[in-house]
Parts: C-alpha cells; sequence; structure tokens
C-alpha cells in the first residue's frame, strides 16, 4: 500500500498517545482502533548498544548473547473466521467481509514446503491468512484472542515460519512499526486456529520499509524447537524453546541500532544450509543476508555471513556485489539462489542480479538494470531446476516476470504483456515475493500492492494470470457512511488507497466511484431526504492532489468541485470531515483547517466561523466531527475533540443555518469532555428525532436529546490502561447507529465500540442507553474496531472495518 498515505493515515490513529512521525492518521487500516497505544515494552532504540561484535574472521568465537527477556503467555485464541458467534440476546450472529478483493500489501507467501497446499500470507497491515484449497479461498486467522483493538499493532505482520517436520505448526513474528516498541511472536500448533502469544525483547516493523524481505523468521528443519530470527535493529536472535524465550545472537553482533538510523533492512533473512530434517542434532551450517544499514552500524565486512558451528561464530562471505538480497532459497542438491538488489522495497529497486553459489564461488544467472529482484523461487534442481524471478519497481510497464525451466541457462517473460483477468490486473510495481507451488510447478503466485496474483500454466506459450485474493480483504478503511432504507446503495466507503466507492452489492466488487485510479477517500456524506446526491474528498496517490466531489444521480455520473476550501489543498490527512445537509449544500472540514460550506456543489466556498484549532504537536492532524442532523437539514453540529489526550477539553458547535454559523454548546463545555485525538472520538445523529446525539470522547459516551445544549454522560464504560505490549483499552472510541429492534423503546439500535467491566468490543443497547449487551465475541475481534455505521434496513446488521481487514458485516 503507499508509503506515504500510510505515514499520514495508519499509525497515529492506532498510536494516539506516540509523537513519533511513521505510518498514520485518522481511520486507514482500521485506524482509531480503540485504545491502542504503543506498547510498554522497550521502545526501539532504548538498547544498550554494546561493543561491536565480531566482525566475522574465520573461526571468530562468542557467546548467543545476553538473554532476552521473557514475554507472559496469553490464552490460546480462537478462529478468526466467519464463524457464528450469540450475542446476549440469544441470536445467533455470523460475520462475513464485505466484498473487495485484496486491496492492500500482501508482503510475502509461505508454503509448507512438504505438505501440498498449506499455503500463508502476511500482510503489512492486515494479519495473516491461510490457504483453503477446498473453497479456493483465503481464510483469516488473526482476527480472534490476541488480536482485539488494544492490541491491533499485532495486525502488521513482520514474518511467519513453519516447522517442515510438523505441517500444524505455525510461528508469526508482529509489531507493525518499530518505534512502537517490543513485539511479539504468536505460535500455533493448528495452522493458526488458535495462538500463544510470547513478548519478545525486539522492535518489529510489519508496515516498515523493507517489510517483504524474508523471512526472518527460520525453524530450524533438524531440531525445530531452534529458531533464528533476523531483526530490523538489534542484529541475529534465537530461540531453543520455540519462541518463549529469546538470545541475541552476540556472536556476529550486539549492536543494536537507534531509533534515528536508518532500519529498513537489518538481518534480511535466515537459510539452513542442510537436506536433512528431524534429526534431533542442531543444523551446524547456517547464513543469514544482512542489509547495508545494520552492515554499516555494526562494522560488518559483507552482506552474507556464514557459520559452520550453529551460530557460535561467523565469518563473512565474499560475494560478487553488494546490497540488499532480499530472499534466499536452497535447491535439494545443495545449490543456494542468491538475488542482490538496491534496496529493501516494497518496489525493490534495482538493478538486479541473481547468482548461485556451491559454498564457494558465485555464478551470475540472471541480470535486470530497469528494476530490483524482487521475488525468487526455485522448484527443483540442477540443470532442471525451475527459477522464478519477480522484478520490482517497473512502474508503467506491468508487472515482470521470469522464468527459467533449465537452471537458469535461458529466461522468458511470462506475465508482462500476458492475459489478465479476474482481479489479476497487469499493474506495475511491487512484485517483492514469487512463489513456486513446491507441488505444482506450473502454479506460480507473486505479491503487488494490491494482492496476489497467480497463473495456473507457467509453462504456456502465453500464461494466463488472475487475482487469487477471495476473502483476502486489506482495504485501509477512514469512514462508512450508510444511507436511509430503500437507497440504491448499502453504504459509501473512504478508504487509503482504493479512495471512495458506492457498495450496492456486498458479494461483488463496487463498481461506482468518482475516481477510477489509486487515491486515498477521506470523507464522504450524502442528503439523508435525498441519498442520490453524494459529496466527498480524497487525494490523488500519484500528485498528492486534493480534490472534492459529487454525484446527483446516486453515484451514475460524477464531477469534481470547481474549487477548493481554504485548507484541503495542503492538509490532505485523514483527520477530516465533510457533511451534506441537502443537495447541493456541503460543510467540509479539512484536517487542521476552520471549515467552510459550499450551497452550489463545490463551486464556491465561505469559510465559517468555528474558531481556527491550535496545533498539539508538530506532524499530529486534528480537525473538526461534523455531523449533520437528519431531521432538520438547518442544524449542523461540529465537534472539536480537544486534538489528543494532552489537548483542550472537548467542545461542540451548533449551526442553525445550515452549517455557515456556529454556536458553542454551554452543556458541552460543562460536560468536561475529554480531549482525545480525532481517530478515537465520534459523534452521531439519529436520523429519526431530531436534535438527538451521542458522543464518545474516548473515555465515556455522552448523549443529548435538545441538539447538544444539555449532555447525560451513560455509565459503565471507562479505559483500562495498558500492560506490557498491550495497548490502552479505550473507553469509547466510535458510535454507530441503526435501524431499532422491532417493539423497542428507542428508535435507533445503538453501537459502542468501547471497553465495559474491563472487557473491549463492541455494545449494543435496544433502550438509548439502560442497558448494553456485546455484540462482537472473542473469536471477532479484527485487530480493533476503526470505521463503523449501522443499517437502516435490517435489525443487527452493522459495516465495521479491522485494522486492515477491509469491511465487515454482521447478521
Amino acid at each position: 500500500m503507499n508509503t506515504t498515505y500510510r505515514k499520514r493515515t495508519i499509525v497515529l490513529a492506532i498510536l494516539a498517545m506516540s509523537l513519533a512521525a511513521g505510518c498514520g492518521g485518522g481511520g486507514g487500516g482500521g485506524s482509531g482502533t480503540s485504545g491502542t497505544t504503543a506498547g510498554t515494552g522497550t521502545p526501539a532504540g532504548t538498547g544498550g548498544t554494546g561493543s561491536t561484535g565480531a566482525t566475522g574472521s574465520t573461526g571468530s568465537t562468542g557467546s548467543t548473547g545476553s538473554t532476552g527477556s521473557t514475554g507472559g503467555t496469553t490464552d490460546t485464541g480462537s478462529t478468526g473466521t466467519t464463524s457464528p458467534g450469540t450475542d446476549a440476546s440469544g441470536a445467533s450472529a455470523t460475520w462475513t467481509s464485505v466484498k473487495w478483493g485484496g486491496g492492500g500489501y500482501v508482503t510475502g507467501l509461505i508454503y509448507h514446503p512438504t505438505s501440498a497446499n498449506v499455503l500463508y500470507a502476511r500482510t503489512d497491515i492486515g494479519g495473516a491468512y491461510r490457504w483453503n484449497d477446498t473453497s479456493k479461498s483465503w481464510t483469516p486467522i488473526t482476527d480472534g484472542i490476541g488480536f482485539s483493538g488494544p492490541e491491533s499493532r499485532f495486525h502488521g505482520i513482520e514474518s511467519i515460519a513453519l516447522d517442515p517436520n510438523n505441517d500444524q505448526l505455525v510461528y508469526m513474528m508482529t509489531g507493525m512499526y518499530t518505534f512502537e516498541g517490543n513485539g511479539r511472536i504468536y505460535v500455533s500448533s493448528d495452522r493458526g486456529a488458535t495462538w500463544t502469544h510470547y513478548d519478545v525483547p525486539f522492535a518489529m516493523g510489519g508496515n516498515n520499509g523493507g517489510r517483504p524481505l524474508g523471512e526472518r523468521l527460520m525453524v530450524d528443519p533438524n531440531k525445530p524447537s531452534t529458531l533464528f530470527f533476523g531483526s530490523r535493529m538489534a542484529g541475529l536472535w534465537k530461540s531453543t524453546d520455540s519462541g518463549k524465550t529469546w538470545a541475541q545472537v552476540t556472536s556476529l553482533s550486539s549492536i543494536t541500532m537507534t531509533s534515528d538510523q536508518t532500519h529498513d533492512g537489518g538481518i534480511e533473512t535466515v537459510l539452513f544450509d542442510t537436506s536433512t530434517k528431524g534429526s534431533g542434532t542442531a543444523t551446524q551450517t547456517i547464513y543469514v543476508a544482512i542489509a547495508p544499514d545494520y552492515v554499516t552500524a555494526a562494522g560488518l565486512k559483507s552482506n552474507l555471513y556464514k557459520s559452520t558451528d550453529g551460530g557460535a561464530s561467523w565469518a563473512p562471505v565474499t560475494t560478487p556485489v553488494s546490497g540488499f538480497i532480499p530472499h534466499m532459497v536452497r535447491a535439494s542438491d545443495g545449490m543456494i539462489y542468491v538475488p542482490f538488489s538496491q534496496g529493501g522495497g516494497p518496489s525493490i529497486a534495482g538493478p538486479g542480479k541473481l547468482y548461485k553459489f556451491d559454498g564457494t564461488t558465485f555464478t551470475q544467472l540472471a541480470s535486470y538494470d530497469n528494476g530490483g529482484y524482487g521475488g525468487l523461487s526455485v522448484y527443483g534442481s540442477g540443470s532442471t531446476a525451475h527459477i522464478a524471478l519477480g522484478v520490482s519497481n517497473t512502474w508503467g510497464s506491468g508487472q515482470v516476470v521470469q522464468l527459467s525451466v533449465d537452471g537458469g541457462a535461458t529466461w522468458k517473460e511470462i506475465e508482462q504483456g500476458m492475459p489478465h483477468a479476474g482481479g489479476g490486473g497487469a499493474v506495475s510495481g511491487w512484485v517483492d515475493d514469487i512463489e513456486i507451488d513446491p507441488s505444482n510447478p506450473d502454479h506460480i503466485s507473486h505479491v503487488h500492492g494490491g494482492g496476489i496474483v497467480e497463473t495456473l500454466n507457467a509453462s504456456a506459450t502465453s500464461p494466463t494470470w488472475s487475482g487469487n485474493v477471495t476473502n483476502l480483504e486489506e482495504t485501509a478503511t477512514n469512514a462508512i457512511v450508510t444511507p436511509p432504507p430503500g437507497a440504491s446503495y448499502k453504504f459509501i466507503i473512504s478508504a487509503g488507497d482504493i479512495g471512495t466507492w458506492l457498495q450496492t452489492d456486498l458479494a461483488a466488487t463496487p463498481t461506482k466511484t468518482p475516481f477510477n485510479n489509486w487515491s486515498n477517500g477521506n470523507a464522504a456524506d450524502l442528503a439523508w431526504a435525498d441519498p442520490n446526491y453524494i459529496a466527498g474528498s480524497g487525494v490523488v496517490n500519484s500528485s498528492g492532489t486534493a480534490f472534492g466531489f459529487w454525484s446527483g444521480d446516486g453515484g451514475a455520473t460524477w464531477k469534481n468541485f470547481a474549487a477548493l476550501p481554504a485548507g484541503a489543498a495542503t492538509n490532505k490527512g485523514g483527520s477530516s470531515s465533510l457533511v451534506v445537509p441537502s443537495r447541493n449544500n456541503v460543510i467540509w472540514a479539512p484536517a487542521n483547517s476552520v471549515p467552510s460550506y459550499s450551497t452550489d456543489s463545490g463551486s464556491n466556498w465561505t469559510a465559517t466561523n468555528l474558531p481556527a484549532l491550535p496545533s498539539v504537536a508538530n506532524g499530529w492532524d486534528r480537525g473538526y466531527r461534523l455531523v449533520a442532523d437528519r431531521k432538520n437539514a438547518s442544524k449542523v453540529y461540529a465537534y472539536d475533540s480537544g486534538g489528543a489526550s494532552w489537548g483542550t477539553a472537548g467542545k461542540v458547535y451548533v449551526s442553525t443555518d445550515g452549517g455557515h454559523t456556529f454556536t458553542l454548546s454551554a452543556g458541552s463545555t460543562s460536560a468536561k469532555l475529554a480531549p482525545n485525538a480525532f481517530w478515537t472520538t465520534s459523534m452521531v445523529a439519529n436520523p429519526n428525532a431530531e436534535g438527538d446525539l451521542w458522543l464518545a470522547d474516548g473515555e465515556a459516551l455522552f448523549h443529548s436529546t435538545d441538539s447538544g445544549a444539555t449532555w447525560t454522560k451513560l455509565s459503565g464504560f471507562a479505559t483500562v490502561k495498558g500492560s506490557g505490549t498491550t495497548g490502552d483499552a479505550q473507553g469509547t472510541s466510535a458510535i454507530a447507529l441503526g435501524k431499532a429492534k422491532a417493539g423497542a423503546s428507542y428508535t435507533a439500535a445503538v453501537y459502542v465500540v468501547g471497553t465495559r467491566n474491563g472487557v473491549w468490543g463492541i455494545y449494543r443497547s435496544d433502550d438509548a442507553g439502560a442497558t448494553w449487551s456485546r455484540f462482537n465475541d472473542d473469536a471477532h475481534q479484527y485487530g480493533g474496531i476503526g470505521a463503523i455505521a449501522g443499517d437502516w434496513n435490517s435489525y443487527g446488521r452493522i459495516y465495521f472495518s479491522g485494522t486492515g481487514r477491509g469491511i465487515i458485516y454482521s447478521n
């Protein structure tokens, strides 16, 4: 996914208290997940630098490093599939992904070497998936226990390793950004149906630069209780108890890089040089590929090091070129295939060169000047080996995949210019991991910025490619808005990278959009009395240009706003809001800006009288959250959340002239609303009653029935402070209203993302908050809940975004 967008629209939303400049912002990828803050483990870069490790002279010795702290275990997790749950009313609930199809960056594919069709996919912000060959679809395996709102950062998957002796055993290293602190390892003995996790004493970066490198985590095939992991900042680590405890391999280096040093590579990948497995004796010959950043920081002599004594000592391997080694593959005959490129990705830079290495001599097999070798896979050995190379960074010319079926003697292009169908469009760019199916060499898959594509006839003269993203949903949602009953569409989604779309069929990829190219959709709304009138805002990825748009016919045709309001061209972050009180009338609040209104569908704009928002921190967006009263188009509400937890108290302003001028609600001042970030707060209006507002200030829940003149604080919701690598469980962070239960005393069902009695989840009330029941369950937590909206046609149906998990709906 777009790295610039990630830096503006993911991390800040997930880490509401962090000042670090990273991927972040108001709503992308499950943004605003309740209560997620940086873990309280040792932050990246604060470890001691130690003495410089051995530089690899032959036969150098050293201990296996200081022992890392042991992480605490959790209860085993539960499956993240759409299996039914039961809410407190006794009604059966199911959870299903809305169809988009991919939409995000899959960073790696991991096959079991001997068990057919055992395949996993890791993503940068959306967790991990296991392939279901029976249904020909992907099963999400990181939706349940261990992946709640306060644990959303563990939807960034750094690496996955499989035990070659046991196809049920899966290891997964997690943590979205290095600045968040130490990560976790998750361990499953049932292919990801359940998990146990342990804290680890080093940082992860599943959505940092260099995320397609690897695999960084590897299981010793001869002694599978031994694992090695190549970290980004702290060198090489080893576990001898299946991941429970870790020690730094100081015989390679004891250096831990600081947070201000580039750390997009580190130890890139680990390779065990052995043809045996299950012997019970640890593999002695091991190779590690080391990125230029860590080579420099640690004073090492090569990008490739070798140990012949199980990691007790290391020696540099003289390589024909230097740079990044994104992947390494060992064939069954002992030949090692090593690609070199000039970047860690995404979109690994060239030139690229591929060599085979017999332990002594490198022999060049291929080169590519206009892109880097991002992906490498080998099937078979010797002169009949099939070698697939994914060429990355080929913008504008289509994806490039080169295949040799004679051990690298000759090559042919098998994707660029070939037929593409079924979501496998010939897009350019991030071919940063490629895999030949170990049970079928004609089946080749590779990742890209929007998911996975595959061919089942790689040896054909003209292979056919198609998308392989069924039930793999990784859109990063900023906002969801639902129309009144009977509208021609289910909802409007505003999302990172894919832009803004109208979803008309939950089981089909949408087709109605104002801009059918990569863009970020920030906000959208509709005229409640006239839902065919829609307006929204976004940013074009390729140029970084902000734009607004409208449709008067339910999305059949679109026009861009002729002008932009003050602040929109430069403040393009996700902490923005836009509402439509009635046809042609739009109020737009760009991030960090005074809202403006237009009465002519964006041809002209006039600033409102709302006060300017002072900055709360450098690089930290804030904004007004606008809400249109659905019963009275003259009333519009503006909520200033305070910007951050250290900001000023929240305030609500009320307009009675269609959003042109606003007056401060004295009642909101009296309510003493807690200050919090835009993305951990919410305000919505009940369309069935004028002036009926609900507000979540990040800590508590408030209700007003008099257009914000007075506010009642409802009891029961409260923030639970985080511990260890688990962040805060926010008291409240998001609200949705939907169709009321038949016979209910209140005209809307109320859904709140928050924490009651110490348990984070989605809670529902049918009686205006007098009583509550948990609506989701532990198996359906999705790494947190960001954007959420209720359906007005069906009671009990909500649409919401998990962290990088697209949109899910309930039945």
